[in-house]
């Protein structure tokens, strides 16, 4: 008999001082009793970029394929494309002419090991892990150690030679 794995719920939230500028994002992830936590901020990037950062990372973090996931994201970016079809159309036509290409092909690996629910939520309106996640974003982006957004700046590079 299958062992019955509990529901992971995945809270995530992205941001970026400026649009581009530096940005980060923050995960909540929360399985059973069992709790995760962790953030990472970027030297120039896009908030829609570390929005979806933040969903892969989660779902990344997670330790076995075919986990019951619940995402809860402030950002209609994210939850519109996986609950609207978005991504499957942008998928038929080869991404032509998208943004973050190369994090929702990223996206579209670890999303199909897993059954995932999207549940959109509004920002900044006291939910206390979305208001959490949003901390750690912020927070990261404030930091010393920033990383490159190697995808944004080579997609930056590839519009310029267009």
């Amino acid at each position: 008999m299958e062992h019955k794995r509990p529901p992971i719920f995945l809270y995530t939230d992205g941001a970026a001082s400026g649009n581009p500028g530096p940005g980060g994002y923050g995960v909540v992830l929360r399985c059973a009793n069992k709790e995760k936590t962790f953030s990472e901020g970027f030297a120039l990037t896009t908030n829609n970029r570390m929005e979806l950062l933040a969903v892969i990372k989660g779902l990344e973090a997670i330790l076995w394929d075919n986990a019951e996931v619940q995402v809860w994201s402030d950002s209609s970016y994210v939850v519109k494309a996986v609950n609207e079809g978005w991504l499957q159309q942008w998928k038929s036509i080869g991404f032509k002419k998208k943004k973050n290409v190369d994090l929702w092909l990223r996206f579209d690996q670890v999303y199909r090991k897993h059954r995932v629910t999207f549940h959109w939520l509004k920002g900044h309106a006291g939910h206390p892990e979305n208001e959490r996640c949003d901390h750690m974003a912020v927070e990261a982006y404030h930091g010393t150690n920033l990383q490159e957004d190697t995808g944004y700046i080579q997609e930056q590079q590839q519009e310029t030679l267009l």
